[in-house]
Protein backbone atom coordinates (compact mmCIF):
# COMPACT_ATOMS: atom_id res chain seq x y z
CA UNK A 1 0.00 0.00 0.00
CA UNK A 2 1.41 3.38 -0.96
CA UNK A 3 1.95 6.00 1.69
CA UNK A 4 -0.37 8.97 1.80
CA UNK A 5 0.00 12.32 3.43
CA UNK A 6 -2.64 14.71 4.70
CA UNK A 7 -2.54 18.21 3.26
CA UNK A 8 -3.70 21.04 5.49
CA UNK A 9 -5.81 23.57 3.63
CA UNK A 10 -6.92 26.99 4.76
CA UNK A 11 -10.53 25.78 5.12
CA UNK A 12 -11.29 24.33 8.53
CA UNK A 13 -11.86 20.58 8.40
CA UNK A 14 -10.52 20.28 4.85
CA UNK A 15 -7.95 17.53 5.39
CA UNK A 16 -7.60 15.49 2.22
CA UNK A 17 -5.03 12.82 1.49
CA UNK A 18 -2.54 13.16 -1.29
CA UNK A 19 -2.88 9.70 -2.81
CA UNK A 20 -0.70 7.99 -5.39
CA UNK A 21 -3.26 7.32 -8.12
CA UNK A 22 -0.75 6.15 -10.73
CA UNK A 23 -1.71 2.49 -10.31
CA UNK A 24 -5.36 3.01 -9.33
CA UNK A 25 -7.92 0.63 -10.82
CA UNK A 26 -10.39 3.08 -12.41
CA UNK A 27 -14.01 2.04 -13.04
CA UNK A 28 -16.50 3.66 -15.42
CA UNK A 29 -20.26 3.85 -14.99
CA UNK A 30 -22.18 0.57 -15.21
CA UNK A 31 -23.15 1.26 -18.83
CA UNK A 32 -19.56 2.01 -19.77
CA UNK A 33 -20.60 5.43 -21.02
CA UNK A 34 -20.10 8.73 -19.32
CA UNK A 35 -17.30 10.94 -18.30
CA UNK A 36 -16.80 9.89 -14.69
CA UNK A 37 -14.51 7.17 -13.37
CA UNK A 38 -13.96 6.15 -9.76
CA UNK A 39 -11.24 4.24 -7.93
CA UNK A 40 -11.03 2.94 -4.38
CA UNK A 41 -7.61 3.80 -2.96
CA UNK A 42 -6.37 3.45 0.61
CA UNK A 43 -9.88 3.68 2.09
CA UNK A 44 -10.87 6.72 0.03
CA UNK A 45 -12.80 7.15 -3.21
CA UNK A 46 -11.18 9.07 -6.06
CA UNK A 47 -13.27 10.43 -8.93
CA UNK A 48 -11.96 11.79 -12.22
CA UNK A 49 -13.07 12.89 -15.67
CA UNK A 50 -12.29 9.99 -18.01
CA UNK A 51 -11.94 12.39 -20.93
CA UNK A 52 -9.18 14.26 -19.07
CA UNK A 53 -7.52 11.72 -16.78
CA UNK A 54 -4.54 14.03 -16.25
CA UNK A 55 -6.80 16.57 -14.52
CA UNK A 56 -6.95 16.57 -10.71
CA UNK A 57 -9.15 13.93 -9.11
CA UNK A 58 -11.69 14.60 -6.41
CA UNK A 59 -11.05 12.66 -3.21
CA UNK A 60 -13.97 11.58 -0.99
CA UNK A 61 -14.09 9.95 2.42
CA UNK A 62 -16.54 7.03 2.59
CA UNK A 63 -19.05 9.27 4.43
CA UNK A 64 -18.73 12.02 1.81
CA UNK A 65 -19.11 9.48 -1.00
CA UNK A 66 -22.23 8.05 0.63
CA UNK A 67 -23.77 11.52 0.92
CA UNK A 68 -22.89 12.29 -2.72
CA UNK A 69 -24.41 9.05 -4.02
CA UNK A 70 -27.56 9.50 -1.91
CA UNK A 71 -27.95 13.06 -3.18
CA UNK A 72 -27.52 11.94 -6.78
CA UNK A 73 -30.10 9.18 -6.37
CA UNK A 74 -32.56 11.65 -4.86
CA UNK A 75 -32.12 14.12 -7.72
CA UNK A 76 -30.26 16.74 -5.69
CA UNK A 77 -28.01 17.55 -8.64
CA UNK A 78 -30.63 17.42 -11.40
CA UNK A 79 -31.08 20.52 -13.51
CA UNK A 80 -34.48 22.12 -13.12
Amino acid sequence: MAESTIQQHSLAGWDKPELDLSSADWHSSSSGRGDVQIAFVEGFIAMRNSGRPESPSLIFTPAEWGAFVSGAREGEFDLT
